[in-house]
């Protein structure tokens, strides 16, 4: 019997960015934008929070775009502050790379299991599905999940008790399955 757990964003990630005012290393994002207009050109930014000082600092959504050119519902959204919004573009690449941050999910990420009744049985056939693109350890989800501690997944890992058709070791953002022997 198939087993499915999901690993689900509980809040936005902390943007790692250098902050010029206190030299601390970490954002917050509040899921407040600011849009301007210049005649019909638009800029848009996502604020974050510095954590030290709280000071702000822009992440570029839209540069010098033409009003036509942006989506009507995108505009209102940001007008809105819509956090699901915010959510998106802090997991888009091109946002990501185009402002030359990086995300920390650490503490914004949980694992659904539905419940320990899989824990009982002998062989454990898993679907581990991501709501989210959140890089995770396999290693860490397959021990929070089956109640295990790491050292003890990577021993079963290397007993052949513990198999997977992707790799285990390093770091998955993407859906995968693992079968596990007792």
């Amino acid at each position: 019997m198939l087993t499915n757990w999901v690993v689900m964003p509980t809040c936005l990630p902390t943007v790692l960015r250098r902050c010029p005012a206190c030299a601390s290393e970490r954002f917050r994002a509040n899921g407040k934008f600011r849009v301007n207009a210049n005649h019909k050109l638009l800029d848009a930014w996502l604020l974050v929070l510095c954590t030290g000082c709280g000071d702000t600092a822009k992440l570029t959504v839209l540069e010098r775009m033409h009003v036509r050119a942006v989506r009507p519902g995108l505009l209102d959204r940001m007008h809105d502050n819509d956090p699901s919004l915010a959510a998106e573009l802090l997991r888009d690449p091109v946002v990501l790379r185009r402002n030359r941050v990086a995300l920390d999910w650490d503490r914004a990420w949980r694992l659904d299991t539905g419940g320990t009744d899989h824990l009982d049985r002998e062989v454990i056939d898993v679907s581990v599905r991501f709501a989210a693109r959140i890089p995770v350890r396999p290693v860490r989800l397959i021990a929070e999940g089956c109640g295990l501690s790491r050292a003890e997944v990577e021993r079963l890992i290397d007993q052949g008790k513990l198999v997977s058709a992707v790799r285990l070791s390093g770091r998955l953002s993407g859906d995968f399955t693992f079968t596990l022997k007792r």
